[in-house]
């Protein structure tokens, strides 16, 4: 037993696999599934709208202008960099989900569906075991993203053990995100209030960040799960006494799952190419710091190199995430393709060894995910991936010798 909640009542699973993602992404505006209610299209569209607003005009744009104000100063870069990326890349998951939404709510309508249908006990708890994982990994990254935010607004009232660049607007005083604006912000009461804006911007970057990833997560684990339940019943096939019926529903759903891949890549792979790049420098700032603090003296203290090292190791954990599932998506369709072969086609008429061809045949060609079309998003380009970031964190110490 994987949960205590009412087996006899599939709305129940249904409701508790994808509940904590719709509420985030109902919350920023950006759930995908449509409503024929005007005045629920109107308030969605107005959250994400506002989401936008207060992201880009509060953090975003702010911080560029920072970023160019302090250009030749390779520490204060590197630290205005590490809140610029994350929030650019924000604003790109935006677009890309309010983009795609049709897509997209084509993909949750089969998840619907697939949790709706009549299935066996084994299938269910495969959709439950991975049900669990995106339920924890959204509940981790909640947790992570409320322990980040809370560090910078603690950083901001101990300067001394934290921060390390100017503040060009407010000099006497400190903003969680390193900004800088076109206006007087030192009197009262425009710091506070600009202050409470950093702090509401900081909450909806964090909540798109973290429910946009997940979201991604809960696609490409549920479309695993799918296969693996596919692989279940290609491996009791010879024992079904109704072969072809059962044959041609299961090539039914694997070109049904192969299509719903292509449609993620499809929506995904600009955006995993986008983070692949933004993990790539982000990682290479850090380790750039970390190992320039420990080979000379430096003015970080214990407290910033600290968080230097949980930024990275959070920067890691993060990629990794999304390659172990795109590795799990290959394995998955691996085991597909030894199924077929596993199967005793050998004893069945020619007829019926011929239908199997046509899994065979599709599960022979990779399945995946990729980060623009280049490269599969895998365990092996993980590894590269940290070949290459360990090259540039290389070339930095030497321009910096």
């Amino acid at each position: 037993m994987l949960l205590p909640m009412d087996y006899s009542n599939k709305y129940n699973d249904l409701k508790w696999a994808i509940s904590l993602h719709r509420n985030m992404l109902q919350i920023i505006g950006l759930w995908p599934q449509q409503t024929e209610d005007q005045q629920d299209k109107f308030f969605l569209t107005f959250r994400m709208l506002l989401n936008v607003f207060i992201i880009t005009s509060i953090v975003t744009v702010p911080a560029l202008v920072q970023l160019m104000k302090v250009w030749g100063d390779m520490l204060q870069i590197i630290d205005n960099l590490q809140y610029t990326l994350p929030f650019l890349v924000i604003e790109l998951k935006i677009f890309v989900i309010w983009y795609k939404r049709r897509v997209l709510s084509l993909l949750i309508n089969m998840i619907i569906k697939d949790w709706l249908k009549v299935k066996i006990d084994q299938e269910r708890n495969v959709m439950l075991k991975n049900a669990r994982i995106t339920r924890l990994l959204i509940k981790s990254g909640i947790f992570i993203s409320v322990f980040a935010g809370l560090s910078r607004i603690s950083s901001t009232f101990f300067r001394q053990y934290f921060e390390h660049m100017r503040n060009l607007t407010n000099p006497e005083g400190s903003f969680p995100i390193p900004t800088y604006y076109w206006f007087d912000v030192t009197s009262s009461p425009k710091y506070e209030l600009i202050y409470l804006a950093q702090i509401i911007g900081m909450i909806a970057g964090g909540l798109t960040y973290v429910a946009v990833d997940n979201f991604l997560g809960l696609l490409i684990l549920h479309v695993c799960g799918q296969m693996e339940n596919l692989h279940l019943r290609l491996m009791n096939l010879r024992k079904d006494p109704k072969f072809r019926t059962v044959l041609k529903y299961n090539i039914k759903e694997h070109i049904r799952l192969i299509r719903s891949v292509e449609a993620i890549d499809s929506t995904f792979n600009l955006l995993l190419l986008a983070m692949i790049g933004f993990f790539s420098i982000l990682f290479s700032l850090h380790g750039f710091l970390i190992i320039n603090a420990v080979n000379r003296d430096s003015n970080l203290s214990i407290t910033q190199l600290a968080f230097y090292i949980s930024a990275g190791v959070t920067v890691l954990m993060n990629t990794c995430l999304y390659c172990a599932a795109g590795e799990l998506l290959v394995i998955q369709n691996e085991k597909i393709h030894s199924a077929t072969w596993e199967c005793i086609w050998y004893i069945l008429e020619p007829k019926a060894t011929r239908n199997l061809i046509l899994i065979m045949l599709c599960a022979k060609k990779p399945l995946n995910i990729t980060a623009g079309k280049i490269f599969p998003m895998t365990m092996s380009t993980y590894c590269n991936l940290l070949k290459t970031s360990a090259g540039y964190m290389s070339m930095l110490l030497a321009l910096r010798n």
